[in-house]
């Protein structure tokens, strides 16, 4: 390796890249030639690194601006030819970041990982339970699992957002944590309850990891090992019909934000405007007006400063006040009707599809719920499928109830044009959803959450009573509530992409270790609310998902427009919902099962029977299932990782890249993103996402939707030349082949938020 030394370092004028390790970082040298040894290729020989930092240098800047510029130059000289320029720029960022870490405990006196872990501890940054759990022998002991190399399996990008999101950092913002402490940190958080075989499962959890296999959520891998250790993702209420039962939820909203949490709230129990009120006609004001207010607190209760509060509304399909909802977030119209800072979803059932395939000039009938209630005695919106549509039907003949009729054919024009211009409203196919709901013996599932991955049992929680009590000599004011299903995920996702799916041992392996760590987290969490600890301990729900989707496909070298995708999918799907079943029957076996499985598709084995599983190695399943049980009533949500997947270094979710390489604007500069793996062999695996076959994100999405208990956050990618018919068609065909959701339609002129609460 061959240095230019430009001028004499004692002189301060320019600092060579020679002076940079001999003289300020000895330990830079180290690094270089293992960068020189390890990307040992024309393209990424070190002088070019040389170049391009001398390109940058300038008199009279700091030994620590000149190590910032050589970072600076490895990144930059990252392009789609040269890609492993994001790891070199990561190795010296880490190594930067690590001198930098070392320094500050130096000052503290703190030398070993115990005595960070106490003066952590001390210092409020590290919750006492850790240290309360686990013995000094122990954490000693857990620190030999820490391997340095694994650092290297970081991208640039993925260290940054580490480092400035993740990692634990004193009150005044100065990181104190390396990735590989915070990955076993978590690990030791995660298996804190095992009582038996606790060191491998530490070990276990930490690999999974620190390998970049399995990602954690980001309230997870943000709050586990803190004080604070509030470890789930997403909420879902169901918004009550009374004024005390909709402020109730607007303060659990409330609460959910503060710490962190996004929030679906479903508001097709709410009457629509013009509905009675005590006898008074016309009195209602709808449900626009209460939207509003959840738009305001998501904006007024924000997550410390750090981004505003995440809540997504749904309303069913037939509420009569539909048309202003899906106009919710458009720029036109009366402006005292918009709520831009909210989600809007539709919940779909199948004959608002059945009679926009046979006859789209047909009418529509939208009606109030409540007075539906009123008139027939039944909730409409409790009932599904055939049901449903018998009692749908009865009140369209009815002449008491009152109808706001809509061709449906205008209200798909309202659907898709939202969707054109803001990526919403999402879509809840909820027959499919119902009848595919392993707990529908315990209640209905009305919507999903932020990111559409979540389908579980949810009911309004009821006011009971509110009495004054006396309490030690004064009188207090009691209120009694009855609970319902408040919904709680806890998510992880397996990176498909770090993962060799043809080795089935280790897909299997990896799969049980994170469905394990996923069912201590219900364990250890802290419950913002006690109705959302109650549900959890009823179902005991978690959400196993993946990202790395394309990556895989991509490392495989299959196309994604092939039926070569749609059978490789099936299988790899099929083997991580048999892992995942397999491992909360194995838990159940030691732990117990959920207070809820009796009367499950579980336990009767309909689970089985409405997919088709009918192998010898199913059958035998799902006898054990029946004998045994199964620890977790909801096993699998794929989120949309946004947030993680960066940290995994490979793509998110399902969908497919928008682009190869790109170039993405921060506040700390450019960073180039490269599709992963990418190189001449997966070059041309990776198509943009806007020049995709959309019907194929749809088929697989519903050939993956078999082996998925729960819901997927999947995206649809248009360009302008879609029209309103080739829109309508791709939502037909998804209620055609199963799938239940759909989250954004993401038009190429149009850029939409990305949630980062359900982010795993």
């Amino acid at each position: 390796m061959s240095m230019n030394t430009q001028m004499n370092p004692i002189t301060n004028t320019v600092i060579s890249l020679t002076d940079l390790y001999k003289i300020e970082y000895p330990g830079l040298k180290e690094i270089l030639d293992s960068i020189e040894k390890d990307y040992a290729m024309e393209e990424y020989a070190l002088s070019h690194l040389e170049e391009k930092y001398n390109s940058f240098m300038k008199s009279g800047i700091s030994a620590k601006e000149a190590l910032q510029l050589l970072i600076k130059a490895a990144l930059e000289l990252t392009t789609k030819e040269a890609p492993k320029w994001e790891y070199i720029a990561a190795r010296l960022l880490n190594f930067q970041y690590e001198e930098n870490v070392q320094k500050e405990m130096a000052a503290k006196n703190v030398t070993s990982f115990y005595e960070k872990l106490v003066y952590f501890t001390e210092s409020g940054l590290y919750g006492e339970y850790i240290l309360e759990n686990y013995t000094k022998e122990e954490v000693e002991h857990f620190a030999q699992y820490m391997d340095s190399k694994r650092n290297e399996l970081l991208t640039y990008s993925a260290l940054d957002l580490l480092i400035k999101r993740y990692v634990i950092r004193t009150h005044d913002n100065t990181p104190l944590e390396t990735p590989q402490e915070m990955f076993l940190g978590i690990a030791m958080h995660l298996a804190m309850k095992e009582k038996a075989n606790r060191d491998q499962w530490v070990k276990n959890f930490y690999d999974m990891l620190s390998m970049l296999k399995v990602t954690m959520a980001t309230p997870t891998l943000g709050n586990a090992r803190k004080p604070f250790y509030q470890l789930s993702s997403c909420f879902i209420d169901t918004v009550p019909d009374s004024l005390d039962g909709i402020y109730r939820s607007i303060d659990n909203f409330a609460k959910i934000s503060k710490l962190g949490g996004g929030m679906g709230m479903y508001f097709g129990k709410v009457r629509a405007m013009g509905s009675e009120i005590r006898g008074y006609q016309g009195a209602a004001g709808g449900v626009i007006r209460w939207i509003k207010l959840a738009n305001d607190t998501a904006v007024a209760v924000d997550q410390l400063g750090v981004r505003q509060g995440a809540v997504a509304v749904y309303l069913d399909a037939w509420h009569k006040d539909l048309p202003e909802f899906l106009a919710l977030k458009t720029n036109n119209g009366d402006h005292r009707l918009k709520a831009h800072d909210v989600f809007p979803g539709v919940c779909y059932p199948d004959l608002f599809y059945k009679i926009a395939r046979e006859n789209i000039e047909a009418d529509w009938h939208l009606m109030c719920p409540h007075e539906i209630l009123t008139v027939k005695g039944y909730a409409l919106e409790d009932s599904y499928g055939e049901e449903w549509e018998q009692k749908y039907l009865d009140c369209v003949a009815d002449d008491r109830i009152s109808k706001r009729v809509v061709p449906i054919k205008d209200l798909i024009r309202l659907i898709i044009k939202s969707a054109v211009e803001t990526g919403t409203p999402f879509t809840f196919n909820r027959d499919h959803v119902n009848h595919m709901n392993p707990n529908s013996h315990k209640g209905v599932i009305y919507c999903s959450n932020l990111c559409t991955e979540i389908a579980q049992n949810m009911s309004p929680i009821e006011s009971v009573e509110q009495t004054v009590q006396n309490v030690n000599g004064e009188n207090v004011v009691v209120t009694v509530t009855k609970p319902g299903d408040f919904v709680v995920c806890n998510l992880a996702s397996l990176s498909l992409g770090n993962i060799n799916v043809n080795d089935k041992d280790e897909l299997t392996f990896i799969t049980k270790c994170a469905i394990r760590a996923l069912d201590n987290v219900l364990d250890l969490n802290y419950h913002a609310l006690p109705y959302a600890k109650l549900t959890s301990n009823n179902y005991r729900p978690i959400g196993l998902g993946i990202s790395g989707y394309h990556h895989m496909l991509a490392k495989n070298q299959i196309r994604y427009e092939s039926e070569e995708h749609l059978q490789f999918a099936d299988e790899i799907f099929e083997t991580i919902n048999y892992a995942a079943i397999c491992a909360s029957n194995e838990i159940a076996k030691e732990k117990g099962s959920y207070p809820y499985f009796e009367g499950s598709d579980w336990q009767t084995g309909e689970y089985f029977t409405k997919r088709d599983y009918t192998s010898d190695k199913w059958k035998e399943l799902q006898e054990s299932v029946a004998k045994y049980g199964m620890r977790n009533g909801y096993l699998l949500a794929i989120a949309p990782t946004g947030s993680t997947s960066i940290i995994a270094g490979t793509t998110a979710g399902v969908d497919p890249i928008q682009e190869r390489y790109y170039l993405e604007e921060k506040k700390s500069g450019i960073i180039p993103r490269v599709a992963p793996d990418l190189s001449p062999e997966t070059y041309w695996y990776y198509k943009s996402a806007y020049f995709m076959d959309q019907t194929y994100s749809i088929r697989a999405s519903a050939i993956r939707g078999r082996h998925i208990d729960q819901a997927q956050s999947m995206n649809l990618y248009i360009t302008n030349d879609f029209t309103f018919r080739k829109v309508l068609d791709l939502y037909l065909l998804a209620n055609e082949l199963g799938v239940k959701t759909i989250y954004y339609v993401r038009s190429k002129s149009l850029e939409v938020e990305e949630c980062e609460s359900c982010s795993s």
